[in-house]
């Protein structure tokens, strides 16, 4: 029998209460393209983004994430998951085709940090009217048509107030993702995790946050620029609409150029993301980074990550 896989990160959904403020600031600062509006939702994806969303926005009287949605490798792969994970005690719940405006059948469930997750397959990949459309026949839309204007949807980080490391344990024993990097304390305590199924060094980080108030944080979602300069150009965009952000920096972890920014409508934090590095060997073994080069590991240099209350969660997940 062939294991069920997962090929990649899909979107998030978002509810916020203030949709206006949102779609303002996730369509014309960061600059995703509007899909299309069902039913008071918002789905909008990135310019080099070919599924039908990778965000979605629906009001709401607080800010949280719905459901952080990962598509399969092959569409027999969600029943192989609903099988898997049902046998492995965790409830797995039925969505049908079209209630989620794009997509086909999929399957939600919870880990046991109560982190919302959704599994599909079969997803639409609309065309773009004549105005928006690339000339480029591997490009969706006009690259720069508005914004900071990221190529693609990059990876989610999640928060929990549980032990990190039964999550990691769960996401790589029922969903396949591999252990990429890590922070230990102690040689005992894990406190973060990247984890990816993609060469990426991570489609998902988990962190400790064992003040939060519940154990379904979520930390930041993250979309790609394609270079240092795109983060920067990105700064000045920012700051020319009087939006407040921590960075530019550099990660130790990933090696990736960073910018971090709040949407003023759910409170949701995004990461411009850019450079790092692929894992292409096999064989790779995960890197350790301990309590003394922590701070390595989060700012090889620049604005710390840990400045500004950047080691709070932002909204619920």
């Amino acid at each position: 029998m062939t294991l069920p896989e997962i090929a990649k990160l899909g979107h998030v959904a978002i509810v916020t209460p203030d949709l206006e403020k949102s779609l303002w600031f996730f369509r014309d600062v960061i600059g995703l393209e509007v899909t299309e509006e069902v039913n008071g939702t918002y789905y909008l994806r990135a310019w080099g983004d070919f599924e039908h969303h990778s965000l979605s926005l629906t009001a709401g009287d607080r800010g949280y994430v719905d459901h952080i949605g990962w598509r399969t490798k092959r569409p027999e792969d969600v029943e192989g998951f609903a099988q898997l994970l049902e046998k492995a005690g965790t409830e797995v719940k039925w969505i049908e085709a079209g209630k989620e405006a794009g997509q086909g059948r999929a399957i939600r469930f919870k880990l046991p940090s109560q982190h919302s997750f959704e599994i599909y397959y079969d997803v639409e990949k609309p065309k773009v009217d004549e105005k928006r459309r690339s000339v480029l026949k591997n490009q969706t839309y006009k690259a720069w048509a508005r914004g900071c204007s990221p190529r693609r949807f990059d990876h989610v980080n999640i928060a929990t107030s549980m032990d990190v490391q039964e999550i990691l344990d769960y996401l790589g024993a029922q969903l396949g993702f591999k252990l990429r990097e890590y922070v230990r304390y102690n040689n005992e305590t894990t406190m973060a995790g990247w984890m990816s199924v993609t060469p990426l060094v991570h489609d998902i980080a988990v962190i400790s946050r064992p003040q939060a108030a519940t154990p379904n944080q979520l930390h930041h979602i993250s979309y790609w620029l394609d270079n240092a300069q795109d983060v920067l150009r990105a700064a000045d965009i920012l700051s020319e609409e009087g939006i407040k952000f921590i960075g530019p920096g550099k990660h130790g972890v990933s090696q990736a150029l960073y910018l971090y920014v709040l949407d003023p409508g759910s409170g949701c934090r995004v990461e411009l993301f850019s450079n790092s590095y692929l894992i292409l060997e096999p064989d790779w073994e995960p890197v350790e980074w301990t309590e003394e080069d922590h701070s390595i590991a989060n700012t090889y240099w620049g604005e710390s990550v840990s400045d500004k209350e950047m080691n709070k969660p932002t909204i619920e997940a």
